[in-house]
């Protein structure tokens, strides 16, 4: 084996392993850290309901805004948020 063989399997074997998860290592773990609790309904583009699961142990609500397109997590236990769920619920039924 030539030196640069060499060199280059001890750099790959020194990688460390989560690395090569890239952005699915973001998804081990809750998505919201903080919850907008004022009402902001009206500039809310889009809402997705991420269920509580094994690695978080919360229902998240993640509003992405029209403006600007930022994502802001709200908080499951606000009124103001669930009437736009049932609304945005109601917008995409049949």
């Amino acid at each position: 084996m030539s030196i640069i063989t060499i060199v280059a399997l001890l750099v790959f074997l020194t990688i460390p392993e989560g690395s090569s998860l890239g952005d699915q290592t973001l998804l081990l773990r809750c998505q919201c850290i903080t919850k907008e609790k004022k009402p902001i309904g009206r500039y809310i583009g889009q809402v997705e309901v991420i269920p509580a699961s094994s690695h978080c142990n919360e229902i998240e609500i993640i509003a992405t805004l029209k403006k600007d397109g930022r994502r802001i997590c709200l908080d499951p236990n606000a009124r103001w948020v669930r009437r736009v769920l049932k609304k945005k619920m109601v917008q995409q039924a049949p």
